[in-house]
This record gives structure tokens, C-alpha cells and sequence, in this order.
């Protein structure tokens, strides 16, 4: 199975998420912004956190705009696996792949901590190695973290059993509690949490591991 991370001005987790992927057994290639093309035979496109561009203007909406974003689009819509974290769940919102939209955080403070996540659905190819309600703890870095959407959208996703993951105690404001959301197809996920910083128990948290491990799963039965 192969991935493909991304790198945007401003990316800082994108080695992260590429040795995650690495230790459940992905082939990781990495793609710079400015690249028009995804790898040939990628199956899962991962967009890491950090700061793109600064998060000038919102963030996520000037990477949404780089030259690869078309690439990353259209691997979606042929049913290709997308995976945001944090700043990435940003970009690929601001793409269009997800519904809602990210706000500054409700205390208006950058929050830097480990959280307890409920895992809201198993049923898609990043949380199958989980448990229905399993709570497992994966940290947090992010200033606009708010999850937000009107309400016919949050009783869609609600309907459609599409949040992936929700916080125990709200860090940020965030509507539902939502800390990760699936596309209507269930094969992109967005979460503003790492897990790519919690593979390990020297991390302090192996719970990511899971969602990595859900992929690989899927990918390799498929």
C-alpha cells in the first residue's frame, strides 16, 4: 500500500505522519505544493498539520489553492482515501471535500494538550481497528479548532453516522463536540487531534496507532 504526505510552506507534522504511516507498513512518497501530480498508485493522500502559508488570509484556504489541491480533489472523487489532521483538516475543508468549516477556537486561545476522543463510528476505513464509543487519548495543537456547521448539515452528519470521533470535555467550542468528520462517501476524514503523535507508548499514547492500522487493514483486504 502506498501514501502520499504532502508538504505545504508552513507544514510541520508532515514527517510525523509519514513515520506513521511507515510503522503499520505503508510505502510513504512525499509531495511538495507546487507538484501538479499524486504518485502513481497512491491509495491514501495524507495533508499535515502545521501553518501553511502562516495561516494568512483562513487558514487552509491559500494551500487549498496550490497546484496539488486539484491532484488531491480528483483522487477524492475517484474514491481515494484522504486523510487531514489539524492544519489538513483545514486545507481540505477549504477544498471542498468536507462539509463545515473551521473558526477560531471559543476561548480565542491555542490549545496544546492530550484529550480523551470518543470514537463516534466504525464503520470507515480509519477507525475499523476501534471500538464502538472506544475512548482513546490523542493530542491536540491548534488555535481554530472550532468545528462548525449549520444545522441541517450537523443532523446530517449525525443521520448519516459521519463523525468520526468527538471530545470527552470540549476544548475548543467545537459544535457536537465534533474533533473528526467523514465525507459522505466515508473514504476522507478530517480531525483536528494527532494522531500521528500518539503511535507509540513513549509518546504517551499508542491509541493512534489504531487509525493507521484501520487503513492498512482495509487497504490490504480491499
Amino acid at each position: 500500500m502506498k501514501a502520499a504526505v504532502v508538504t505545504f510552506p508552513g507544514s510541520n507534522c508532515d514527517r510525523d505522519l509519514a513515520v506513521a504511516f511507515e510503522g503499520v507498513g505503508f510505502k510513504v512518497e512525499r509531495v511538495w505544493h507546487k507538484d501538479t501530480e499524486l504518485p502513481k498508485g497512491v491509495d491514501v493522500v495524507g495533508v499535515p498539520g502545521g501553518f501553511s502559508f502562516g495561516d494568512y488570509l483562513r487558514c487552509g484556504a491559500i494551500a487549498a489553492q496550490s497546484p496539488i489541491s486539484a491532484a488531491i480533489r480528483s483522487h477524492a472523487e475517484k474514491g481515494g482515501y484522504v486523510l487531514g489532521i489539524c492544519n489538513g483538516f483545514q486545507v481540505i475543508t477549504e477544498m471542498g471535500l468536507l462539509p463545515g468549516v473551521l473558526m477560531r477556537n471559543a476561548t480565542l486561545k491555542f490549545v496544546c494538550r492530550t484529550v480523551t476522543l470518543k470514537v463516534g463510528t466504525t464503520d470507515s476505513g480509519f477507525t475499523s481497528a476501534y471500538n464502538p464509543g472506544q475512548n482513546i487519548r490523542i493530542p491536540i495543537a491548534h488555535h481554530d479548532g472550532n468545528y462548525t456547521i449549520d444545522a441541517e448539515g450537523l443532523a446530517r452528519l449525525q443521520g448519516e453516522d459521519l463523525i468520526a470521533f468527538t471530545y470527552a470535555e470540549n476544548p475548543n467550542g467545537s459544535m457536537a463536540d465534533i474533533a473528526g468528520v467523514l465525507s459522505e462517501n466515508r473514504r476522507v476524514l478530517g480531525m483536528m487531534p494527532h494522531p500521528e503523535r500518539a503511535t507509540e507508548a513513549a509518546l504517551g499514547s499508542a491509541d493512534g496507532k489504531g487509525l493507521f492500522a484501520s487503513l492498512m487493514g482495509g487497504m490490504a483486504l480491499a
